[in-house]
């Protein structure tokens, strides 16, 4: 094998042993979780909130507090389907799988994998 193989194959190994970059959300913001149907930002303040911030989402009053984004996928128009990660005292890179749509300018829909649907409207 010459220099120039033995390079190109520890390249490729080094690459393969990276890991792999995080995608970013959609959407950005704080978003709390009503049942409103106004067409304007709401006032969060009592509400459960779900940040979203490039490849990071923080939970109020969830379970896990915090997530960080594994893979965005577009399956139609303002629909996506998202994979997270997290890890808490007990439990080590978990994933979490979910649908994302936006209804409208000011509404998200998450569905999650294993059931029941969070409407979040964007906070003021």
């Amino acid at each position: 094998m010459t220099t120039c193989h033995l390079a190109c194959i520890a390249l490729l190994l080094a690459a393969l042993a990276a890991p792999a970059a995080a995608g970013s959300y959609p959407v950005d913001g704080k978003w709390g979780q009503s049942a409103s149907t106004e067409k304007a930002p709401i006032d969060c303040g009592k509400l459960r909130v779900i940040a979203f911030n490039g490849n990071q989402r923080t939970d109020s009053k969830g379970g896990v507090p915090a997530y960080r984004n594994r893979t965005v996928q577009t399956t139609g128009a303002g629909q996506f389907r998202v994979v997270d990660e997290f890890t808490t005292g007990q439990i080590g890179n978990a994933k979490m799988n979910y649908t994302l749509r936006a209804v409208d300018a000011d509404t998200l829909e998450m569905t999650m994998e294993k059931g029941g649907t969070l409407r979040l409207r964007k906070c003021k």
